[in-house]
Formats: C-alpha cells, sequence, structure tokens
C-alpha cells in the first residue's frame, strides 16, 4: 500500500519563537514545514521545493508579505498555491489589500488560536 506523500507547507514568518510553534503543531499532524525568515527566501523556498501552502507573515525584512504574494501571483509555476496570511496588521485594508493579491484567507495573529490555524490549514490542503 502506498504511504500518502506528507503535505509540505512553507512558513513565511520572521518571529523564530511563533515558527516553531507552528512547525510543532503542524509535525504533529503529519504536515511537513519549511521555514523561512524574509520574502525573497520564500520565493526561493517555494520554486525550490513547492509547497502546498504558504503561511505568510506581511511584515518581515528583505521583502514583506505583500510585495512576496504579489511576485508569487505573477509568477505562472508559484500562481496556484494558496496562501494563507497571518500578521499583526489588522486593518480593514490591509485585510482587503492581501485577499486583491490573492491570498485565501487573512487572519490577525493575536485573534486565531494554535489549533484554530491547523484545522484551517487543514481545509485548504
Amino acid at each position: 500500500m502506498d504511504t500518502p506523500t506528507p503535505k509540505k507547507i512553507l512558513i513565511a514568518e520572521d518571529d523564530t519563537f511563533l515558527a516553531k510553534v507552528y512547525n510543532v503543531k503542524l509535525a504533529q499532524k503529519g504536515i511537513q514545514t519549511t521555514f523561512v525568515k524574509d520574502g525573497q527566501e520564500a520565493l526561493t523556498a517555494m520554486k525550490a521545493n513547492k509547497p502546498n501552502l504558504v503561511l505568510l507573515d506581511l511584515i518581515m525584512p528583505n521583502k514583506g508579505g505583500f510585495e512576496t504574494l504579489q511576485e508569487m501571483k505573477a509568477d505562472p509555476e508559484l500562481k496556484d498555491i494558496p496562501v494563507i496570511i497571518l500578521s499583526n496588521l489588522g486593518q480593514d485594508e490591509d485585510v482587503q489589500k492581501g485577499k486583491e493579491l490573492g491570498a485565501v484567507d487573512y487572519f490577525i495573529k493575536s485573534d486565531i488560536s494554535l489549533d484554530n490555524i491547523t484545522e484551517i490549514i487543514k481545509k485548504y490542503l
């Protein structure tokens, strides 16, 4: 019997502690994670390692989340990968901009529990 290929998620998050927490929680669900700290690394990692989903922070060094999302959606190889934005930016215009640029969902970090994030991720995988 073939074992299913584990799902891969790219976590673009400059808060190392938070990224490790996501990593542990998702690993418990059998999901492989790759962790990068900025948008440029995220784009490089996506091309090298086609994830099934991207968790994207907006405020990161070198290249922010909006710019990363814009470049990703302009790239034919990457444009179909679903992106969930997890950010501390909670203004309506930020949420609207994220969705207009192609994010499938947008959550404010302080408003969502780790268990909820995990459930939402499973919905998109």
